[in-house]
């Protein structure tokens, strides 16, 4: 049974509590939102779809007369648990019994907004007296912006205290409305498996709703203590995986409208352009074929089904004209070591004079770099469009539901209030699915077929415009202090400016002629470690090919370069690579229990000649964690028996949810040590299909040894964590075999 509800007065209670003012202002769970913008007020109200039977309590939760529990969750759900484990911090707060709680996605609402990144950046900028007026600034912007995304391993980061705010608001209610019909003070009153207790009297929450639901909350609203909560840190039984088990989950592809046609794609290479030549007749002699649309930039082929359309594309045998320089794998070289020697460089990280620290004798300096590398997931680039009654609806895996509709009502002509969008389960994201391109796309083909229209990028499409990972390359230096202690380091990563780009192509604008450093080209890039004089520097770098957010944004490559270096470090110095990181993490007591801790599991040999174990740890998303990978050299070929994980995450919703996220994060750090390179020419992408990029094989899947430390600290990211340190574990460790230094992705001794 839960704690009982107390309104106890004090400091204590008062910090645990929540006010009807921040509900209202602070943005929880209230009726609504009121924001004081810098002109007008404005007041966004809970938009929720109350079907027969529901009563809306909030923005984030609505109960039925059967007994359901429906939490709506802004996050898009990716295969990263967010549909269990949000509703699971809401069912929690609430009492509810588990297998009442049902999940649906929220709609666009500004209440909804993710606020992360904005509060963060300005975090940075403003001295500590000043975070609390930025964080709220931060807000601000996100709402002004509807900034509603999922990314940034963020889900629980930003709406784990809206979903207790929510829980306990309604739980307030329920048990208000409860005591009515007791006659008794509703303090008296607690929730538990669905019902309102008091001693042996019990009310089930579904005969309540409707009066509770129009009560309003008491002032203030106290929250359960954490010994009071019961569903938080067990494994629940997810909410999304009996519709994917049994078929009925509805993906973007499984959309299915009446008199729906189909649509398949094809772009100008890189450089822009407009179709030449086209085999008009070959294409619409293909059984199946409708019409083809053509587009700047693009040409789709309508069909009666997909395949007809894609058969009817690859008939046309489009030619296409340029309409700028076609880069290729030797102009992206090019303008990266241009940027690394040129102007274009900001310094993002600074302690003590590096400069100065680096000069004279005894630095020691090295070159990495790591390759273009695309999103490939298993769901390629889909949408539905529709038009009708004046509006146009889009059915859409996105992972920004605002910025597609903004974008459709833009690209088609109408108010963003007549667009309607159905996010669907996302087959994969990796930050692709951040982007508007197949809406617009659908939305644009359906106006002029005039029927609905599903759009399904065809593989080869979706591999070669995947808006890939940037490529970078870095020149580190470092000298040594007295015991091995790190005196100063300095890092200067040439990379696109990827974040200003995509942000850009969210917002609809067109691309700029050139941007500048940004302080995400190089997140991650400052050691955790012990070091009195450092500089981290970004120079930006235009390559003619359009990059964006891949899994764990800039730090899957930060992360390599600077663990790869301070391996190197450790070598110079004379040091167990482990006992040199040990020494540098006084100040980092976190991250130094999870690099011990997978050194113990991991059976550390001390790094010796021919051992093949490698260390490497990283901090990012609120998290931290360390990696100890095992090598086997077979011939020219890099074999991975095993990878053993220590992550500190902070306070674990869902451990089964963390568990496969860390091991599946493992798995995607396999791709990034070893996956093919994007090879580029006349502004084609060589790779067509899965086989031409050089993925791990189930058969080469390592054994993964995944431990979770307990934590009461506030909750990290689990979902990118455990990409960064793979590949630098992989490198350090095939030194500690074989004498050579891999500095470059994919690794291949080869390049020694």
């Amino acid at each position: 049974m839960h704690g009982r509800i107390e309104r106890k007065k004090g400091p204590e209670k008062a910090g645990r509590g929540i006010t009807r003012r921040r509900l209202l202002i602070g943005g929880g769970a209230a009726a609504g939102l009121l924001v004081g913008w810098a002109v007008w007020p404005r007041r966004y109200a809970p938009n929720l779809v109350a079907e027969p039977g529901e009563h809306v309590f909030n923005a984030y939760l609505k109960i039925g007369t059967d007994g359901r529990i429906v939490v709506a969750v802004p996050q898009a759900e990716m295969g990263q648990g967010v549909y269990t484990s949000l509703p699971q911090i809401l069912a929690d707060e609430l009492g509810a019994d588990w297998r009442t709680v049902a999940v649906e996605p929220a709609p666009i609402n500004p209440v909804y907004a993710n606020p992360l990144v904005f509060e963060e950046e300005a975090e940075r900028r403003l001295p500590a007296w000043l975070h609390g007026v930025g964080r709220w600034a931060a807000r601000e912007v996100a709402m002004r912006l509807d900034f509603t995304i999922t990314g940034g391993s963020s889900s629980i980061r930003v709406f784990e205290q809206r979903m207790i705010e929510a829980g306990a608001a309604a739980r307030a209610l329920l048990c208000m409305a409860a005591a009515e019909r007791w006659g008794i003070d509703w303090n008296a009153c607690d929730t538990e498996a669905g019902f309102v207790v008091r001693g042996r009297d019990r009310i089930r929450f579904a005969e309540l709703a409707e009066a509770a639901a129009g009560l309003e909350p008491p002032d203030p609203i106290p929250l359960r203590g954490p010994a009071e909560r019961t569903l938080i840190g067990r494994p629940v039984p997810r909410l999304d995986l009996p519709s994917k088990v049994d078929g009925s989950a509805l993906m973007g592809a499984d959309v299915r409208l009446p008199g729906m046609v189909y649509a398949s794609i094809e772009h100008a290479p890189y450089g822009g352009g407009h179709p030449a030549k086209m085999t008009l007749g070959d294409a619409e002699a293909t059984p199946g074929v409708a019409a083809v649309v053509t587009h700047d930039g693009w040409v789709a082929v309508i069909g009666t089904n997909w395949w007809a359309a894609d058969r009817g594309l690859q008939a046309l045998a489009i030619e296409w004209e340029a309409a700028g320089p076609r880069p290729d794998d030797g102009t992206v070289r090019k303008a990266l070591v241009a940027a690394l020697d040129g102007d274009s460089v900001e310094r993002f990280a600074e302690r003590g004079d590096a400069d100065a620290a680096l000069g004279g004798q005894g630095v020691i300096s090295a070159g990495y770099s790591v390759p273009m590398i695309p999103h490939a997931p298993l769901e390629t680039l889909t949408a539905t469009a529709r038009f009708g009654d004046g509006g146009v609806e889009i059915w859409v895996p996105t992972q920004a539901a605002p910025f597609a509709r903004d974008a459709v009502a833009a690209a088609v002509g109408l108010d963003a209030s007549r667009v309607t969008i159905y996010p669907t389960l996302i087959g994969g994201g990796f930050g692709r699915k951040s982007e508007v391109q197949a809406a617009v796309e659908a939305a644009l083909i359906a106006q002029k077929a005039k029927k609905p229209v599903q759009l399904v990028w065809p593989r080869r499409e979706d591999i070669q415009h995947s808006r890939f990972r940037p490529p970078a390359v870095a020149r580190l230096k470092a000298k040594l202090g007295p015991g091995g202690s790190i005196a100063a380091w300095s890092t200067r990563i040439a990379a696109p400016a990827m974040g200003a780009e995509t942000f850009d192509r969210m917002m609809g604008k067109p691309p700029r002629d050139g941007y500048g450093p940004e302080r995400g080209a190089v997140e991650g890039a400052t050691p955790p470690y012990a070091i009195d004089a450092l500089a981290v520097e970004h120079a930006a770098a235009a390559i003619g090919v359009p990059t964006g957010p891949w899994r764990s944004v800039g730090n899957s490559y930060t992360a390599f370069f600077t663990e790869s270096f301070i391996d190197e470090l450790a070598q110079a110095a004379g040091l167990d690579p482990l006992s040199f990181r040990m020494q540098a993490l006084a100040g980092q007591p976190r991250l130094a229990r999870c690099l011990q801790m997978a050194a113990s599991i991991g059976a550390w040999q001390g790094g010796e000649p021919g051992t093949g174990q490698g260390l490497a740890a990283h901090s990012c998303f609120g998290s931290h964690v360390a990696v100890l990978a095992e090598t086997r050299i077979e011939g020219d070929r890099i074999a991975v028996p095993s990878v053993t994980a220590v992550v500190d995450i902070g306070r674990v919703i869902h451990p089964d949810i963390v568990r496969q996220q860390i091991e599946g994060g493992i798995s995607w750090g396999l791709a990034n040590a070893f996956g093919l390179p994007v090879s580029i020419a006349r502004g084609r992408v060589a790779a067509q299909n899965f086989d031409g990029l050089g993925l791990p094989m189930l058969a080469d899947a390592p054994e993964i040894r995944v431990e979770i430390i307990p934590s009461k600290e506030e909750p990290g990211g689990a979902g990118e964590i455990a990409v960064p340190p793979v590949a630098p574990a992989i490198a350090n460790a095939v030194f500690a075999a074989t004498g050579k230094r891999l500095r470059h992705l994919p690794l291949r001794l080869s390049d020694a």
